[in-house]
């Protein structure tokens, strides 16, 4: 496993030591000193093209615990705004001693095409590419899940919980946007490999084509679909107004009263059914905030985890190892 682009070509082995190393890695968070050394000495450059809260922190907070330098690009105020290019930009940080690249692009395949070029010869993670791919986030949902399902069933070891399986059989319903998601793609792939069911729940307007070829389950009405499966879990996707240049629905107040998980909504689902978002929300659109902040949600959850999520993943790509020992 020399970089991480997406999970449509991630391994079910991968996947599974990635999580596994990531259970490890929460361990870190109960110390007194919340770091490892396992990479000191080596520099990771987060390099965002796009504006970045939650990943760009969780990055640099998974990499400085494990006792990496880090610096942090922001295409804003940097050379990039004076035309310098992609290539130019990339050999630039190379040359000051990079040992890993963390990028987030607008540009759908920028992580595959800087993994594959020669520019630089290091891992590549795609902290998010266009429409394409977030492999990080669709690992961190898996590990939530996986948590709070209450099994590690995906490795072999069972705990129990209110499903008592994990993700194998799990229903897991995405919700919303899914045309400019790229959340709602790396997941779909992941959560398939690793034994879940998933189903997507949008309008016709908000689904890509070739989604008939997915290993999904499609519904087109967001009341059905929520009392016809037993879901372990509900994602909701933001609305991506920044990505869209037509109209895909009448207006916000339809969206919402079609497409949000209400208050009603909530109400109507089975008690051990959890809620997710990839974040950022926008609440009382996609998500109500009866929703968003119900003792079932594990949006904060998410948050938390993908530190340890992507320490695994940085551990992983740059130590070669599937286990910490530590």
């Amino acid at each position: 496993m020399k970089h991480l682009l997406d999970t449509i070509s991630l391994s079910r082995d991968d996947a599974i030591s990635i999580l596994d190393i990531a259970e490890e890695m929460t361990q870190v968070s109960d110390r007194e000193v919340k770091k490892l050394p396992v990479l000191r000495g080596r520099t990771v450059v987060n390099l965002f093209f796009e504006d970045s809260t939650r990943t760009r922190l969780s990055f640099e907070a998974a990499a400085k615990r494990l006792s990496a330098d880090v610096l942090n690009f922001s295409a804003k105020g940097s050379s990039v705004s004076k035309g310098e290019s992609l290539q130019d930009t990339i050999q630039t940080i190379s040359a000051m001693g990079a040992d890993a690249l963390v990028v987030r692009h607008a540009g759908s395949g920028t992580p595959h095409r800087l993994a594959h070029t020669g520019w630089i010869d290091v891992p590549v993670v795609n902290a998010g590419d266009g429409t394409h791919e977030h492999p990080t986030q669709a690992l961190l949902d898996a590990f939530t899940l996986r948590r709070a399902l209450g099994g590690f069933a995906a490795s072999g070891a069972v705990k129990d919980g209110p499903r008592g399986r994990g993700l194998d059989g799990a229903k897991i319903a995405i919700v919303g946007d899914v045309l400019h998601s790229r959340v709602a793609r790396s997941n779909v792939h992941l959560l398939a490999r690793l034994g879940a069911e998933v189903h997507l729940v949008a309008p016709p307007t908000l689904l890509p084509w070739g989604v008939d070829n997915w290993p999904v389950t499609l519904h087109y009405d967001l009341d059905e679909a929520l009392h016809s499966e037993d879901y372990a879990a509900v994602m909701m996707l933001r609305v991506q107004h920044e990505r869209m240049h037509e109209s895909f629905f009448p207006n916000e107040r339809e969206y919402a009263r079609l497409w949000g998980l209400s208050a009603a909504r909530l109400a109507g689902l089975p008690k051990e059914t959890f809620i997710m978002h990839p974040g950022p929300m926008n609440r009382g659109f996609e998500i109500s905030a009866a929703a968003a902040d119900s003792p079932r949600a594990l949006i904060l959850d998410q948050v938390e985890n993908g530190v340890s999520v992507r320490m695994a993943v940085l551990y992983r790509l740059l130590t070669g190892q599937e286990e910490t020992n530590d």
